[in-house]
């Protein structure tokens, strides 16, 4: 069996999350540097290992003022820790094109495992000759389990920051 390795497209990858804000709507974030290592065999995805990390200071919320509160030490501290980190223990295919990935998720040092829903969305040949590969990512952690416990009690009840993250990536891996 051939080895394959991919590295994740910037340019064309997403790593997104979502998060409630007063109980009520969802404000958006991403992070705009990042980096991945893939490795399968013979291009079939079930048989990839992955390894990814975020550089937390680069978290963007299109607002300079809560950006900057997520990288205190009220949230990811970036000061002592630099990145988040995943890394795949398990691919489970569910249907075609339909995968459970299972890994180890690290933020401020505390790892959990967690299960992500994925869609592969197969290989394709860009204009210039590249293997790419298309992922949709999408799972929900709580971010208390991680050590972000900051929160704010409304006067109506309820708190400012929801518990819960919905993370949402869009992938383009291209071939190494």
């Amino acid at each position: 069996m051939a080895k394959t390795k991919w590295a994740i497209d910037p340019t064309h990858s997403e790593i997104g999350f979502k998060v409630k804000h007063m109980m009520f709507t969802n404000i958006s974030g991403k992070f705009n540097a990042f980096e991945a290592t893939i490795e399968n065999e013979d291009n079939h995805f079930e048989t990839s290992k992955i390894s990814f990390s975020a550089d937390v200071n680069s978290v963007d919320t299109n607002n300079t003022d809560r950006d900057n509160h997520l990288r205190s030490a009220d949230f990811f501290d970036v000061e002592n820790f630099q990145k988040l980190t995943f890394v795949s223990t398990k691919i489970k295919k569910i249907s075609e094109g339909e995968y459970q990935l299972a890994g180890d998720l690290t933020i401020k040092n505390v790892t959990k495992n967690i299960v992500l829903e994925t869609e592969y969305s197969g290989l394709m040949t860009d204009p210039w000759g590249n293997t790419k590969a298309g992922l949709s990512i999408t799972g929900k952690i709580n971010r208390k389990d991680f050590g972000l416990i900051w929160n704010a009690s409304l006067e109506t009840g309820g708190v400012l920051v929801g518990e819960e993250i919905k993370l949402n990536c869009e992938i383009q891996l291209i071939k190494q």
